[in-house]
């Protein structure tokens, strides 16, 4: 009988040292480490061994081609991979609780007609998936689902099924009998992980996994699952809002820096192609203390608003509150405001949001932010027709953004009149190419001029 023995993991990096440790000395973290009792199995054939075997080649040898990625038939999804999913990639997908992780990973593998699909779960039963199934209203012939945990017969599953596309849903509940631990183990996350990604990689089929995140929002489990995989995307939303947003973390194979929005309906998630349709408000009348930001979400251009109250300060101490923008951000504006302008803020409660519940880090929202700040105090509205684009410095100047001409394309399409951008902008800019009136400003004051010269 093999003998068991007790080791300690760090859940940061995954270091394992066979006695506790306050510090740990490969990524330098505090009281990471946890114990597991782990048993060392006798020598087994290998079940990977049979899905290829490495041969060394000469650089030269290697033959290379584009690799034709599978769509997923999701543009908003196909969007953050960078064009599809690439065949033998590994791919992990994470959220929070009842975000809809499993929903968008079973609404794609269902519209996917064209490949064998394979979804494993070690969640849920099969009924309960077909539950889901028949609620998102797709139906596939080349589907199968299997409710398993164990690694060796999941692979004795693929075998019998040979997919073009597996989904495990998720690694924190699978594990393999070549390591003597719990599920969502240091240990179990990262031989699992090993075995799909050797098994992805051998055999050119892509696996998607499904992960668990802890309550600071980060992937449950060691650093090295992160290292692993070949793609990190993060699904996020607020409960109190329908919107979801797909992004990615790390991505072997295209840019960071996309974003896929989703609806969550009853049905399932719904693509959001116009995004700036749900996140503006739609109201008649004009009101103070509200500006229209062109931010830049990858490349795409996404219009938000903004949304300022400003009041005397009832409490003695003035508040200051931000949702949806960086709160120190805010603080540096209204002490350029301040400073450089001349208003008294100091004394007065300042409110900021972002409609719709997004969290934007465009540097280009700085104009807006300070525009709807200075319509509130002032209670002078800003027409919903105009819209802003520019950053602040400390000196009060408006400085260049990046993507302006996507900026100031979308916002032409969308029917606005004017834009406020920064006046260095305009040398990169046909506007005779766009229907809407540019305004090229060098300082706040003068932003703060053209806004309200007619009222």
């Amino acid at each position: 009988m093999a003998k068991a023995r007790t080791y300690y993991f760090c859940q940061e990096c995954g270091y394992q040292s066979s006695s506790w440790i306050g510090r740990c000395p490969e990524c330098g973290k505090w009281n990471t480490f946890v114990e597991e009792v782990v048993k060392a199995s006798s020598p087994k054939p290998s079940k990977e061994g049979s899905y290829g075997k490495a041969v060394p080649k000469r650089i030269q040898e290697v033959t290379y081609s584009e690799t034709e990625r599978i769509p997923t038939h999701c543009a908003e999804f196909d969007r953050v991979l960078g064009g599809g999913i690439v065949p033998g990639s590994l791919l992990l997908l994470g959220g929070e609780p009842g975000i809809g992780k499993s929903t968008l990973l079973l609404q794609t593998a269902l519209a996917i007609t064209d490949r064998r699909l394979l979804y494993v779960s070690g969640e849920e039963s099969e009924q309960q998936i077909r539950m889901r199934a028949d609620r998102i209203g797709i139906h596939a012939d080349n589907c199968f689902v299997v409710s398993e945990t164990v690694t060796q017969r999941i692979f004795e599953h693929i075998d019998a099924v040979q997919p073009d596309l597996l989904v495990v849903d998720s690694i924190q509940t699978v594990v393999t009998e070549d390591v003597d631990s719990p599920a969502g183990s240091v240990s179990q996350i990262r031989q699992c992980t090993t075995e799909f990604q050797h098994y992805a990689k051998t055999t050119g089929v892509p696996v998607l996994l499904i992960g668990h995140i802890t309550k600071d929002g980060t992937l449950a489990g060691p650093k090295v699952m992160e290292h692993i995989v070949d793609a990190v995307l993060q699904f996020e939303g607020d409960r109190n809002y329908g919107f979801r947003i797909l992004r990615a973390l790390k991505n072997r194979f295209g840019s960071t820096s996309e974003i896929g929005i989703f609806e969550m309906r009853g049905s399932g998630l719904a693509e959001v192609s116009n995004p700036s349709s749900l996140l503006l408000s739609h109201h008649d009348e004009e009101l103070s203390g509200t500006a229209v930001a062109a931010t830049v979400q990858g490349a795409r251009p996404m219009f938000v608003e903004v949304q300022s109250l400003v009041s005397s300060a009832v409490y003695g101490t003035p508040q200051r509150n931000a949702n949806g923008f960086d709160m120190r951000r805010m603080n540096m504006l209204l002490a350029v405001l301040e400073k450089r302008c001349g208003f008294k803020l100091g004394a007065k409660d300042v409110f900021l949001n972002m409609a719709g519940g997004l969290r934007v880090s465009d540097p280009a929202l700085d104009l807006a932010v300070a525009c709807s700040i200075l319509s509130s105090n002032v209670d002078m509205p800003i027409s919903p027709r105009y819209c802003f684009a520019a950053e602040l410095g400390l000196s009060g100047e408006v400085r260049p953004v990046s993507r302006i001409e996507n900026r100031v394309g979308e916002a032409a399409r969308l029917g606005f009149e004017r834009i406020f951008i920064s006046k260095y902008d305009l040398r990169n800019l046909e506007q005779n190419k766009y229907n809407i009136q540019i305004i090229g400003v060098s300082v706040i004051e003068e932003a703060f001029r053209n806004l309200f010269e007619n009222n």
